[in-house]
């Protein structure tokens, strides 16, 4: 499909358009490292139930791109939910169905929890997305910090160099590390990491994961946004959270600490041997639980 781009004040962000035009507007938002090509067997399905389905590149990934040169190249959490709320905006859509995972889903479950009124309802995979930045200094279990290897990595500037030099092989390895039940294919791996070679998408990277741990500055344009996120703000829209039962990167967390920042009407679905890249692996739960949340909402 051809790209089409909508024109907000930091960026032309490209996404894809399934179904018609007047349908009910549900957005679909990828991860880190993926594209648009994660909901490549979900969006025709949402589609042919009438809806019309929205699919777009993040800052930093294939034909997205900076406005200005002298923007901030920011991967922060606030950055990605400031976004998706420019680009409902830039499309006139007031309420969307929401639905993502990873950076996608941070992106939503910010929406969600900040301007509930533009969130039909909303579907997060592995649940309540929004970082905890004054609590990141806290150290995690030695298991999951060595899950976050990369992470670390890319607080040095070796990192940068290796993402720079290596972004197919760090991309290739985490895919497999995060979703050890997905054969997934070369070919189908090539594809995805055409977005890659987007050219901020080194330096948004990088500073996302520095800012998350409060050891990069964000754009100031968005302060007032992250100080609203360290209250770390419930989610009152009618939710479906999907968890992939083997993925490799983010555990499923305790269900009654998760439950306690959905306050709305929740549902929670655990899917047996998917990995971390849900929509991929099971687009048929994907395509359901964003038919569930609609219908909840």
């Amino acid at each position: 499909m051809t790209p089409r781009f909508a024109t907000t004040p930091g960026l032309e962000i490209a996404y894809l358009e399934h179904g018609p035009p007047a349908g009910s507007p549900a957005i679909l938002l990828h991860g880190f490292p993926d594209d648009v090509l994660a909901y490549a067997a979900v969006a025709p399905r949402l589609a042919a139930s009438g809806m019309r389905v929205l699919v777009p590149w993040l800052r930093g990934y294939g034909p997205t791109r900076f406005r200005d040169a002298g923007t901030p190249r920011s991967g922060q959490q606030a950055a990605l939910g400031a976004d998706l709320l420019a680009f409902m905006d830039a499309l006139g859509i007031g309420q969307a169905l929401l639905g993502g995972y990873d950076w996608g889903g941070r992106a939503a479950c910010i929406v969600a929890a900040l301007w509930p009124e533009r969130v039909r309802a909303l579907v997060s995979v592995t649940g309540y997305n929004i970082q905890n930045i004054p609590a990141a200094v806290a150290p995690a279990s030695a298991e999951q910090e060595m899950r976050y290897w990369y992470h670390w990595y890319f607080h040095t500037e070796r990192g940068r160099a290796g993402l720079v030099a290596n972004r197919r092989e760090i991309s290739r390895l985490l895919w497999r590390l995060w979703s050890p039940n997905w054969a997934f294919t070369e070919a189908e791996f090539a594809r995805t990491a055409e977005s890659f070679d987007n050219p901020d998408f080194v330096e948004v990277t990088i500073q996302s994961y520095r800012h998350r741990y409060a050891n990069a500055p964000g754009d100031p344009a968005f302060a007032a946004i992250e100080r609203k996120l360290e209250a770390a703000p419930p989610i009152t829209v009618p939710s479906v959270i999907l968890h992939g039962a083997a993925d490799g990167v983010t555990p499923m967390p305790d269900p009654g600490r998760e439950a306690a920042h959905f306050t709305g009407p929740m549902r929670r679905h655990v899917i047996p041997s998917v990995g971390h890249f849900l929509p991929r692996e099971a687009p048929d739960a994907m395509a359901d639980a964003m038919a569930e949340a609609a219908a909840m909402g």
